[in-house]
C-alpha cells in the first residue's frame, strides 16, 4: 500500500453494535470529500462480495482493470465468514476483513477502488466505500445497484443523464443513467474523490453494460470462488 495507506487507521472488528457506531463516528471525519481524485487512473479495482445460500460463508473478490482497455491485470479472493452480524447501516463491518485480505494479496497497486455499494449515500454518511477508502488511504467511490437513502428527480433517459441524490438538504450522490432506457445506478463519493469525477469514472467503466466492468468482473470472481469451495 501507499504511504497514505500506511498512515491510515487500522481496521478492528467491533464487538458490539454500540462499538461499531462509535467506530463510524470516529472515522467519518477522516473522509476526504474534496477530491478531486485521479481523473486518468492507470488501474481501477472492483470490489464485490458473494454469500453462500446459508449466509454463513462469503467470498470477497478484487479485480484490477487497466483503465484504458478494461482488461483484468490482477485479481485476488478471500473466502471466509462474515465478521459481524447483519445490522442495517453497519453492513461494511461484515465484509471489510475479507475485502482487506483480498486487497493485500494483489500484486498490482490500484489507483482507485470502485465498491459495489455506497459511500456518502448512507444514513450515517459512512458506507462501505468510505470505510474502505479511509482504512486503505486509497481514492474510493461507491456504485450502488439499489437505493439506500435519498430522493431524486430524473434523470433523463439517455446514457450520461444524471440527477442529484438528496437526503434532506444534502446532496449525497448522483443517480446516473449508464445505458439508454435502463434503470440508473447510484454513485457516491467514498474517499479522496469529487462527485463529478466519480460520475466520469463510472461512465468510463460502463461502455456496454449498466454496471461498471469493475463490478462485473469482481462479481464473477467471488461467485466462482464460492462455487469452487462449497461447504
Amino acid at each position: 500500500m501507499s504511504a497514505a495507506a500506511q498512515e491510515s487507521p487500522r481496521f478492528v472488528v467491533p464487538g458490539s453494535v454500540a462499538e461499531a457506531l462509535r467506530v463510524q463516528d470516529e472515522l467519518r471525519p477522516l473522509v476526504d470529500r474534496a477530491g478531486p481524485g485521479p481523473t486518468a487512473p492507470a488501474t481501477v479495482a472492483g470490489l464485490d462480495v458473494a454469500y453462500a445460500e446459508s449466509g454463513d460463508r462469503l467470498a470477497a473478490a478484487v479485480t484490477v482493470l487497466d483503465a484504458a482497455t478494461l482488461a483484468v491485470v490482477d485479481e485476488a479472493v478471500s473466502v471466509g465468514r462474515p465478521a459481524f452480524d447483519y445490522v442495517p447501516g453497519l453492513f461494511a463491518f461484515r465484509e471489510l476483513p475479507a475485502l482487506l485480505a483480498a486487497l493485500d494479496r494483489l500484486t498490482v497497486h490500484p489507483d482507485l477502488l470502485v465498491c459495489d455499494g455506497h459511500g456518502l449515500a448512507h444514513p450515517r454518511r459512512f458506507g462501505l466505500a468510505c470505510h474502505l477508502g479511509v482504512v486503505t488511504g486509497l481514492p474510493a467511490i461507491g456504485v450502488g445497484k439499489t437505493l439506500l437513502v435519498g430522493t431524486w428527480d430524473g434523470p433523463g433517459p439517455r446514457r450520461g443523464d444524471s440527477a442529484a441524490l438528496r437526503d434532506g438538504d444534502e446532496v449525497v450522490g448522483r443517480v446516473l443513467r449508464t445505458r439508454d432506457g435502463v434503470k440508473p445506478v447510484f454513485v457516491s463519493v467514498g474517499h479522496r474523490m469529487s462527485l463529478a469525477n466519480a460520475v466520469d469514472r463510472v461512465l468510463a467503466l460502463t461502455p456496454r453494460y449498466r454496471l461498471p466492468e469493475t463490478t462485473r468482473t469482481a462479481d464473477r470472481l467471488c461467485r466462482a470462488a464460492l462455487a469452487a469451495r462449497p461447504g
